[in-house]
């Protein structure tokens, strides 16, 4: 068994659930933490990932990732660290696991279409639509909503890129309900979280955007910390092909990027003399993170990705694409909301905002698929073109 260090989070000293859970029945030994992983990957929420956006817009090919492959690689990042740091991995997994639930079809595009739908109504966050699929929208139990998560599991899915100032709508709502202390930095486990997801998303994006022929192996060595670590692969390998090389570039710059973080953030626990949980977070800075020189490395890496492949004409013209269907649907299911299922449509509520609210709900739990038959099948499939 793995010693956690002082200042983990300890499933025993958990500030509990927003309902009390009587143990009537033994489903197993596990802690706090380790039901509330198998309740996220349990859910309908997270099986609806696989069919949701991640880079490409339902792609067509088989070997591309979408939300539900990144979330289990950013997983397994966030659990090797946890590990190596001496941290709750159950938590940490289950946070990586649960991160993006909350995201509706066609990535940011569907998002910025809720957005501008709510726009007078608190507007559309997808991190606190996470909490609020998770906490209010999935409905497993038979005397209460949600999937009743521990205090640090929703703590760490608000607050997983640092304290929150200005809460949206939706994030205030879950928050009155259980403080979650926004003004505090999160756990260690959800900053390790957080970071896991950048390194895997910024690595893993490279590698669909090869495998698209969207970006290319020379734009890629315009970067000097990419081109680097070529010219030391290429000489470590020097008789493979470039093809059998590129998996080893991702590999190594995950390595680098995973090295970085965990000798930078135990740094910081020593120096700020961290010594327990609650140290974390009233330390009133990151300490789970990469270095200042990784940091600025990442952020090259980040705005070279959005110039090349986020911003490529042809994933803009398929975001375009995804954020006119689901405004077409917004205005549609405002119009007639008895094209609704009929389990969403009986309980709209009569009156704003809460009636766009839900609209966005049903909407943001679509799966890219599913977004798209039903626009065809109201609309046609010529409609808008």
């Amino acid at each position: 068994m793995i010693q956690l260090k002082s200042y983990a989070s300890d499933p025993g000293k958990s500030r509990g659930r927003l309902h009390n859970e009587k143990r009537e029945v033994t489903r197993g030994p596990r802690d706090d933490f380790q039901r509330d992983r198998d309740r996220i990957i349990h859910s309908i929420s997270f099986r609806r990932l696989r069919h949701k956006t991640q880079v490409f817009v339902a792609p067509d090919g088989d070997h591309y990732r979408v939300r539900l492959t990144h979330s289990l690689e950013v997983a397994q990042i966030g659990r090797t660290m946890a590990r190596a740091l001496g941290l709750n991995e159950d938590l940490t997994e289950a946070l990586c696991l649960a991160h993006d639930i909350g995201h509706p079809p066609f990535g940011h595009a569907g998002e910025d279409a809720l957005q501008e739908a709510l726009a007078g109504f608190g507007g559309f966050d997808h991190n606190a639509q996470t909490i609020r699929t998770l906490s209010k929208l999935e409905t497993p139990y038979p005397r209460l909503d949600g999937l009743n998560l521990t205090w640090e599991m929703l703590e760490g899915l608000a607050k997983h890129n640092g304290p929150v100032d200005s809460p949206t709508w939706a994030l205030e709502e879950a928050n009155a309900a259980m403080d979650l202390d926004l003004h505090n930095w999160p756990s260690l486990e959800a900053q390790i979280a957080a970071i896991a997801d950048d390194i895997a998303y910024d690595n893993h994006d490279i590698d669909d955007g090869l495998r698209a022929g969207l970006l290319t192996l020379d734009q890629l060595l315009e970067l000097p910390f990419i081109a680097d670590r070529w010219q030391v692969l290429s000489d470590r390998f020097s008789d493979v092909t470039q093809s059998r090389l590129l998996p080893e570039l991702i590999r190594d710059q995950i390595g680098l990027m995973v090295n970085d973080v965990l000798e930078t953030t135990q740094d910081r626990i020593d120096q700020l003399g961290i010594k327990t949980s609650e140290d974390v977070r009233l330390a009133g800075q990151m300490i789970g993170g990469f270095s200042n020189a990784m940091a600025e490395q990442e952020r090259m890496l980040k705005g070279f990705m959005y110039e090349n492949l986020y911003h490529h004409p042809k994933q803009m013209a398929a975001a375009e694409e995804g954020k006119r269907m689901v405004a077409d649907l917004v205005k549609v299911y405002r119009e007639q909301p008895e094209l609704m299922p009929e389990s969403w449509a009986s309980v709209l509520p009569e009156k704003e905002p809460g009636r766009i609210r839900h609209i966005a709900d049903f909407l943001a739990g679509m799966t890219d698929r599913y977004a798209r038959n039903r626009h065809q099948e109201i609309f046609g499939e010529d409609h808008g073109r």
